[in-house]
């Protein structure tokens, strides 16, 4: 096996902790650019690619103190790291980094079955920009990046006659799309001229070229059909833009009650290196609506969201919470057992605690959930079951009690110069609430099963899980109000996994990646190292 010469780093960039160790801060962008779908100059040589490898393995399976060589330090990150048998790295079996992680995550169980569906290498640095900082297109780093349109889609089939249309599932209103004024449930005739749109399954033809146009390209004309049967073609251009977690808000009255609503789609940091972000700004208006209405109920779309930082659900739970939760539990963390014997040396936390309860007086909170429910959104709503009347409406979320500390592996060429590799997202702890509940690998039940009609736009009372809620909160049973859907709404439903999601699957916690700099930059300093 090759010795390189590795600079392994959390993406805040930890500090020495003993004589040789290579920490140092990675900016994605310096030395070898980081592969994107349009650009494949990026590709690794053999040599990068087994580098990568090397070190990917050595970070999740023996140590990330010095790449794994200084065997004083016994410090895997992975998980399930004693699930997996001792792997060749370099073995001819696994051709790229991908390979081999694949194989290392078949091995750890639950239930008997492989539960590691969430590991994965980002060879592009696009996660960071836009969990960590909340942007699309690398503006806070200056990859230089393409950028996207805003827009998730996805075909759906006619409940009542079993036809299929492509659809608009949401924009992102500060994205090209979203400043177009392009809405749920917008139905996609044509692309680039092109009106065979039809659904020919996953991998057909059609969607593929459809994924292709929407999801990766630099330019595309879409032709709209609006629900008044109007149609109108935009050419979007791709672009950077801030992202807006929040869809859609409302405050309704049904009888004498007020009841919040709003539509989040991911959970972007409100915190990064340089302050407060955009979504902490958004999060905040909307709070303040929402005290000011005097709400009683409140309701958290949160059917599109795959989760993203740790820290917004932090600060989500604390504004939704009683003033009663100051200083209790909000989770505990459980990290694999090497790294709990060394928890107060890395700077690691057992728990965090409610900081206090954001002022809202409520009778319910209501999340309305789905299979793309997943991880920071899964933490969310179990964090606070153990103190207030939650109620799930949708569909079984899916299923992800565990998280990342973000890792970005990087290699030095034959003139010493510093080249990006990849982000390692392996999973690194699992989450419990302040009952102990956790470990929902097969997803979290709803409390009342409703349908996702997606060209129902936001907020319209024939949405199937808002009809629901808001006969809960006046008769307590969530039985439908309306008997059927209006003879104009046509109800759509989802095709599932026809089309990717726009955004990142996961639950990324940066402050522990800030705990664990801080660790090690005190075991440096004891140590007598410069």
């Amino acid at each position: 096996m090759k010795h390189y010469r590795p600079s392994l780093v959390l993406t805040l960039a930890l500090a020495a902790m003993a004589a040789g160790c290579l920490f140092s801060a990675c900016k994605k962008g310096e030395g070898a650019k980081p592969a994107t779908k349009d650009d494949t100059t990026a590709v690794l040589s053999p040599r990068d690619e087994d580098s990568l490898k090397y070190l990917m393995y050595q970070i999740m399976q023996v140590s990330f103190v010095d790449g794994g060589r200084n065997t004083n330090n016994d410090l895997p990150t992975y998980y399930w790291y004693n699930q997996v048998p001792s792997l060749d790295p370099g073995s001819a079996a696994y051709p790229t980094a991908d390979d081999l992680l694949s194989r290392m995550k078949s091995y750890p169980r639950w239930q008997g079955k492989p539960v590691d569906r969430y590991s994965f290498l980002d060879r592009t640095g696009n996660i960071s920009d836009q969990i960590e900082h909340g942007v699309v297109d690398g503006l806070s780093s200056g990859l230089g990046s393409k950028g996207d349109f805003g827009l998730q889609i996805s075909y759906t089939q006619d409940v009542q006659t079993g036809k299929t249309h492509l659809l608009v599932v949401y924009a992102d209103k500060n994205s090209p799309a979203g400043l177009k004024g392009i809405q749920r449930g917008w139905e996609i005739t044509a692309v680039n001229g092109n009106n065979d749109v039809s659904y020919d399954g996953a991998k057909g033809a059609n969607v593929t070229r459809v994924e292709t146009a929407i999801y990766h390209s630099r330019q595309v004309s879409l032709t709209f059909r609006k629900p008044d049967n109007t149609s109108v073609t935009y050419n979007l251009d791709a672009g950077g833009y801030q992202v807006n977690p929040i869809l859609f808000d409302s405050i309704y009255t049904r009888g004498d009650k007020k009841i919040g609503y709003f539509v989040f789609y991911t959970f972007s940091s409100v915190d990064d290196d340089h302050g407060s972000t955009f979504t902490r700004q958004a999060l905040d208006q909307e709070f303040d609506k929402l005290k000011a209405a005097g709400i009683n109920d409140l309701i958290v779309d949160l059917r599109y969201n795959g989760g993203g930082a740790v820290t917004t659900a932090e600060y989500l739970d604390s504004a939704i919470a009683p003033a009663s939760t100051k200083g209790k539990v909000m989770y505990r963390y459980q990290y694999n057992d090497k790294l709990t014997k060394n928890e107060s040396l890395l700077g690691l936390v057992p728990a965090v605690n409610f900081p206090g309860g954001g002022g809202l007086q409520l009778d319910h909170v209501f999340f309305i959930v789905s299979r793309n429910t997943a991880s920071a959104s899964e933490l969310t709503l179990n964090n606070l079951k153990p103190y207030m009347d939650v109620k799930l409406v949708g569909d079984t979320t899916y299923g992800k009690p565990v998280g990342f500390i973000d890792f970005t592996i990087s290699d030095y060429d034959a003139a010493g110069k510093k080249q990006y590799l990849a982000d390692l997202y392996a999973i690194n702890f699992a989450t419990l609430n302040a009952d102990g509940v956790g470990g929902y690998f097969g997803g979290i039940p709803p409390d009342a099963a409703a349908n996702d009609y997606i060209n129902i736009p936001w907020g319209n009372p024939f949405d199937d899980n808002l009809d629901k809620i808001f006969n809960y909160i006046a008769t307590g049973s969530f039985a439908r109000s309306h008997e059927r859907m209006s003879p104009q709404e046509n109800p759509r439903i989802g095709i599932p996994e026809s089309m990717p999601s726009l955004r990142f699957n996961g639950m990324i916690d940066y402050k522990l990646s800030g705990r664990v700099k801080a660790g090690l930059k005190k075991m440096h300093q004891r140590s007598g190292q410069p």
